[in-house]
C-alpha cells in the first residue's frame, strides 16, 4: 500500500515578525477533496528588498493574486498554472506600481517569489527575484540555482521556471528570505533542518537572525513531509436480546385455564367428527336397502342388426374420421402461419427500453462533458460513477436491440472519459531503424549497448547486429560459425549489458564479451569462463548483470529452472571471467519456469507467471504492484516485461501487459500505480513487440520506451505528442524478451 503524506509546516506568527518587515507567507491546504487532488498544497512566500508599508502591500497583492489565479485556472497542469499565475501576479503589480511607490532601478526589481506545491508525492518549486529554496533530504541540502536572481518583481523579461520532483517521507523544503540567508549561511539552515522539527527550525532561525542584526526581510516557512498515522477503533459485541430462562419447555398460555379450556373443546370437536362418520354410515345403508325394494324393467330383447346397415354405418363413421382429421390439419397450418409471430406487447416495451436506456445515457454524459463542464477534472468520482453508468444503460440499450451506430459514438465518449480518469495516456510511436525487406530477419531481443547504441539479437540468421543511428546501418558484430579467440562462435540465443561490455550467450553456453573500440560497429570479441556452465542446460529464461563498484566489475546472473533458482557469479579480480562456484539468491529454491524477464538495479526484478516481483534478501515479499483501476474496461494485467531508467527505489518501474497492449507505470519504491499508456491512433505495434528498453528522460523531460518488431526498432516519448521526434541516443538501461537484463547506471550494494 502507497504511503499517504502529511505536511507538517513551520511559519513564523505575526506577532514574532521585524516592525519593517515587508514579507508576505501564505499557506492554502483545500479541504474540498477534488481540489486538493487535482491542485494541492500551495506554499507561498513573497519578499521584498524594499522595506516600509508599501511594500508590504505590494508582496500582500502578489500573494493574493497568484492564489486566485493558480486555483482558477482548471485549463492546463501544475507546473503551466504556477507559471500562468506568477505572469499574472507581474501584470497586476506592474498596474498598481505607482500605487505601491516600489522605485526601483530597471533590471533589479525588489519583489521575490517562492511558490512550492505538494500533490501527493509530486513536489514542484519555482522562484522568482530576491527568493531562495533549500531541499533537505538525507542530511544534504540542495538549491534551485537561479542565474537572474535580481530580476524580481515587477519586470517586462519574465520566464518562470517550474522544478518538479518526488517528496518522501523525511524530505524538508525552506523557503528563505535571502537576506536572511545572507546573514545565517546555508549551513546555519542545515543543522536547523536536521536536527529540529519545522516550527522550532524556523523560529530557531529567526532569532538567530534577529540576534545578528537583521532588518527588513525576514520571511520564510518551512515544511516536513511526514507518514499519516492509520488508526483502527475497535468495537464492543452487545448482545440483540437477554437469554431466554425458558427455552426448550413447551409453550402455555399466560391467560389462567386457558390451556385447560382449549383441550376440552378440542376433545369435543373429535368426538363430534366421529359421531358424524357413523350417522352418514348408517343413512347410507337405509337408502341402499330402499332402492332394491322399487320395481324394477326386464331387459330389453336382443335385436340383430343386418350386415349392409352395419356395413353403411362403418362407411359413415370413416367418413367423419377422415373430416376430422382435415379440420385438425387445416386449423394447425393456420396456426404455424399466423400464429407464430410475436405479439407487438413484447416487441414494443423492449424498442422503449432501449430509448429509455440511450436517453439516460446521453444525460450522464452530458452532466459530464455539457458545455463549460468537465467532471472529469473537476469531479472526478461523481463523473467515474456517471460514466460507469452510462456503459451499464448502453449495454441495456445494445440488448434492446438499438442500432450500434447510435450507441457506438456514445459508447466511445464514455470510454475516453473514464481512461481520463484513470490516466490512460496515448503515446505516438516513431520509427528509429528498419531493416531491408530482402534482409531475412526475424528480430528477437534489444539491449542498449555500452556506448548507447541499440544492440538486436536476430534468430534467423543467428547473428547480433550493432545499430548505428547516425548513418541508419546495422553491422553484424557476432554471427554463427565465426572464428574469435581461438574459438568458433555459435548462434546467439541471450545478450545483456554489463558495465562497458556487451555479453551474449551461444546456444552451446559459452558466454562472450565483445567490447566496442569505436563508433563505427568495431569491436573485440572475447570468450569468458564461467563456472559450470555446460551444465546450464538448454532451459534457461533470463540472464542479467549488475554493476558492484566504480571499477566497471560486475555480478553475472541467470534464471535456471533445473535448480530452481536464480544464480550470481561473482567476477574475477582482473575482470577476466567467473571462476568461483554461483551463490544462490533465493532464499528458498522455487519453480522460476514462468518467468520471462529480469532486471536488476540493486534489488532483483522479475516478470513472473503475469505478476511483477521485487526479490530482496531472497524473498518476494514487502512490495507488490497496485493493480490499475480500470477492471471495468479490460481485464485485469499479466505483465511480460518489466524494465526501468531509474536508481535502486527511487522513480518509475514500467510493466508491459501484452492481453491489453499498455505499458503500466508503477512508483519503484511503493508499487503505487501511476499511470498507463497505449499507443495513439489504434497502432498495433506492440502486438509484436519482441523486446524493451528504457530511456531516461532529459531533467524533467518524460522517459522514453525502446522496442523491437521482427524488422525494425521504434520508440515512443512517454507523454501525448503532436511532433514527431527523431530517435533518441541519451543513455538508458533495458530490459527484454526472451531473458535479457539491462544494468544500472550506478554501482550500490549489491543484490
Amino acid at each position: 500500500m502507497a504511503l499517504r503524506l502529511q505536511m507538517k509546516l513551520g511559519v513564523l506568527a505575526e506577532r514574532d515578525r521585524l516592525p519593517d518587515s515587508p514579507d508576505t507567507v501564505l499557506v492554502v491546504e483545500p479541504t474540498v477533496g477534488s481540489q486538493a487532488r487535482t491542485k494541492g498544497q500551495l506554499y507561498l512566500l513573497v519578499t521584498s528588498m524594499v522595506p516600509g508599508s508599501r511594500a508590504r502591500e505590494a508582496t500582500r497583492l502578489v500573494a493574493s493574486a497568484i492564489r486566485h489565479e493558480y486555483y482558477y485556472d482548471e485549463s492546463a497542469g501544475i507546473r503551466v498554472c504556477v507559471v500562468k499565475a506568477i505572469l499574472a501576479a507581474n501584470k497586476r503589480l506592474t498596474h498598481a506600481r505607482e500605487r505601491s511607490g516600489l522605485g526601483h532601478a530597471e533590471g533589479s526589481a525588489p519583489i521575490g517569489v517562492g511558490i512550492a506545491v505538494v500533490r501527493d508525492h509530486e513536489l514542484y518549486v519555482a522562484t522568482v527575484g530576491p527568493a531562495e529554496a533549500y531541499l533537505s533530504r538525507g542530511a544534504r541540502l540542495s538549491t534551485l540555482p537561479d542565474p537572474h536572481r535580481e530580476r524580481g518583481l515587477p519586470t517586462r523579461d519574465l520566464e518562470p521556471d517550474v522544478w518538479r520532483g518526488e517528496i518522501n517521507v523525511g524530505d524538508q523544503l525552506a523557503l528563505v528570505s535571502p537576506n536572511v540567508m545572507g546573514r545565517l549561511g546555508p549551513e546555519e539552515l542545515k543543522d536547523a533542518l536536521v536536527t529540529l522539527h519545522p516550527q522550532p527550525a524556523i523560529e530557531h532561525l529567526h532569532r538567530r537572525f534577529a540576534e545578528a542584526g537583521g532588518a527588513g526581510s525576514d520571511g520564510g516557512l518551512v515544511l516536513e513531509a511526514a507518514e499519516v498515522a492509520v488508526t483502527r477503533s475497535s468495537r464492543t459485541l452487545v448482545p440483540v436480546k437477554p437469554p431466554e430462562p425458558l427455552a426448550g419447555l413447551p409453550d402455555r398460555s399466560p391467560i389462567p385455564l386457558a390451556d385447560t379450556v382449549s383441550g376440552g373443546v378440542a376433545a369435543a370437536q373429535a368426538g363430534a367428527r366421529r359421531a358424524r362418520s357413523a350417522a352418514g354410515g348408517v343413512v347410507g345403508r337405509l337408502v341402499m336397502r330402499v332402492q332394491d325394494a322399487m320395481p324394477s324393467r326386464s331387459p330389453a330383447p336382443r335385436r340383430v342388426t343386418p350386415l349392409g346397415a352395419r356395413r353403411e354405418m362403418q362407411q359413415r363413421a370413416a367418413v367423419a374420421v377422415l373430416v376430422l382429421i382435415a379440420v385438425a390439419g387445416s386449423l394447425g397450418v393456420t396456426a404455424s402461419l399466423f400464429g407464430g409471430r410475436p405479439s407487438p406487447g413484447p416487441v414494443i416495451s423492449s424498442v422503449e427500453a432501449g430509448r429509455l436506456a440511450i436517453e439516460a445515457a446521453r444525460d450522464n454524459l452530458d452532466r459530464v462533458f455539457g458545455p463549460g463542464v468537465d467532471l472529469v477534472s473537476n469531479d472526478p468520482d461523481l463523473a467515474e460513477d456517471l460514466l460507469a453508468d452510462t456503459i451499464e444503460q448502453l449495454d441495456r440499450a445494445a440488448a434492446a436491440g438499438i442500432a450500434n451506430a447510435i450507441i457506438r459514438p456514445l459508447r466511445t465518449q464514455a470510454i475516453d472519459g473514464l481512461d481520463r480518469l484513470y490516466r490512460m495516456v496515448e503515446v505516438t510511436p516513431t520509427d528509429v531503424f528498419t531493416f531491408a525487406a530482402d534482409s531475412g530477419v526475424n528480430l528477437a531481443g534489444i539491449v542498449r549497448g555500452p556506448d548507447g547504441a541499440p544492440y538486436v539479437l536476430d534468430p534467423a540468421t543467428a547473428s547480433v547486429y550493432r545499430v548505428n543511428l547516425a548513418d541508419k546501418t546495422a553491422v553484424a558484430i557476432f554471427r554463427d560459425g565465426t572464428k574469435a579467440a581461438g574459438s568458433v562462435e555459435a548462434a546467439p540465443v541471450m545478450l545483456t549489458t554489463g558495465g562497458q561490455d556487451l555479453l551474449i550467450l551461444d546456444v552451446k553456453n559459452v558466454l562472450w564479451r565483445w567490447r566496442p573500440a569505436d563508433a563505427t560497429g568495431r569491436g573485440t570479441t572475447t570468450k569468458v569462463d564461467v563456472t559450470g556452465s555446460p551444465e546450464w542446460g538448454d532451459d534457461l529464461r533470463a540472464i542479467g548483470t549488475f554493476v558492484r563498484d566504480a571499477a566497471g566489475l560486475y555480478n553475472f546472473y541467470i534464471v535456471d529452472p533445473s535448480e530452481q533458482e536464480i544464480l550470481a557469479y561473482t567476477p574475477a579480480a582482473d575482470g577476466s571471467g567467473f571462476p568461483a562456484p554461483p551463490s544462490k539468491r533465493l532464499t528458498v529454491p522455487r519453480s522460476v519456469d514462468g518467468v520471462t524477464c529480469l532486471y536488476i538495479d540493486g534489488d532483483i526484478w522479475i516478470a513472473d507467471a503475469g505478476a511483477i516481483l521485487r526479490i530482496v534478501g531472497g524473498v518476494t515479499e514487502g512490495w507488490e504492484a497496485e493493480p490499475p483501476p480500470d477492471e471495468l474496461l479490460r481485464e485485469a494485467p499479466s505483465y511480460t516485461v518489466v524494465m526501468s531508467s531509474a536508481e535502486r527505489r527511487t522513480g518509475r518501474i514500467y510493466g508491459y501487459d501484452p492481453a491489453n497492449e499498455r505499458v503500466v507505470a508503477f512508483f519503484k519504491a511503493s508499487g503505487e500505480y501511476v499511470e498507463q499508456y497505449r499507443l495513439a491512433g489504434g497502432a498495433e505495434d506492440w502486438a509484436d513487440a519482441r523486446g524493451w528498453y528504457v530511456e531516461p528522460g532529459i531533467a524533467d523531460a518524460p522517459d522514453t520506451i525502446v522496442w523491437i518488431t521482427a524488422q525494425g526498432i521504434r520508440q515512443a516519448v512517454l507523454e501525448p505528442v503532436t511532433s514527431e521526434p527523431g530517435p533518441s541516443t541519451s543513455p538508458a538501461a533495458g530490459s527484454l524478451l526472451p531473458g535479457s537484463e539491462a544494468p544500472t547506471a550506478a554501482p550500490t550494494a549489491a543484490p
